[in-house]
């Protein structure tokens, strides 16, 4: 588990909970309910984290909300 700062919120276009990761770019997922976005932003997060390390791009570390404050 990852400790990036996921922002959480109901899309109507979608009809679905939409939770995304700032820090990671275009990092997000959806789920009918709030839990099941977070748990499917986790599994979106190690991809994300996987996929960056395949391609030797830098990984950035978790800042949490305080970098957009």
């Amino acid at each position: 588990m990852y400790n990036y700062e996921v922002i959480l919120y109901w899309s109507d276009i979608d009809n679905a909970f939409i939770a995304e990761v700032p820090e990671l770019p275009g990092c997000m997922a959806d789920g009918k309910t709030r839990l099941e976005a977070i748990q499917n932003v986790e599994v979106i997060i190690s991809e994300w984290i996987e996929i960056a390390k395949e391609d030797g791009e830098e990984i950035p570390v978790p800042k949490g909300k305080l970098i957009y404050a």
